[in-house]
């Protein structure tokens, strides 16, 4: 691949895995393009990807195959993918001690409030899930308009964490 084509592997990590992240890999491995490969794990996964984060990724036209609940262990052992840059998107996981990851890539706490946490009738809770998809898919656009390349490390940083805060509040 030459400079111009240079492709970046993101993992979003949450607690369970099994919905914000997992919403998070699948809207961006469908945007991205082949500039970005995204990955998701939790810190104690659910073991199961939550079925409504499925049936809205399934309604969007976002492909569901091959998503799965994983451990982020399975990104920091010997022999992983490079990992460029690693988001966390629940506060749990912010607050939790990360695997060191090869590479050191770049980091950003980019919160979300937890739409498999959310009570109510299923109309209720596939409202809740969609509004947290828009929010995440807010920031990931934004994201991918980044200009990664042209930006230096210092920038980048700033913009990633200015992505987290900025949204934050607009969510």
């Amino acid at each position: 691949m030459s400079g111009a084509e240079r492709s970046y592997n993101v993992l979003f990590l949450c607690t369970g895995n099994s919905a914000r992240s997992i919403l998070a890999e699948a809207y961006m491995n469908a945007r991205g393009g082949t500039r970005f490969h995204a990955f998701s794990a939790g810190s104690n996964p659910a073991g199961r990807v939550n079925p409504y984060a499925i049936e809205l990724l399934a309604s969007a036209q976002i492909p569901v195959e091959g998503l799965r609940s994983k451990a982020w262990d399975e990104f920091a052992r010997p022999g992983a993918s490079h990992m460029d840059f690693v988001f966390t998107v629940c506060d749990n996981a912010a607050g939790e001690v990360c695997p060191i990851w090869p590479g050191q890539p770049m980091t950003a706490h980019w919160p979300f409030e937890d739409p498999a946490a959310f009570a109510g009738s299923p109309d209720a809770i596939r409202r809740k899930f969609v509004d947290v998809f828009l929010q995440i898919r807010r920031r990931i656009d934004l994201f991918l308009n980044l200009p990664i390349r042209s930006l230096d490390e210092l920038a980048l940083k700033r913009k990633l964490v200015e992505l987290g805060q900025n949204m934050a509040g607009a969510d």
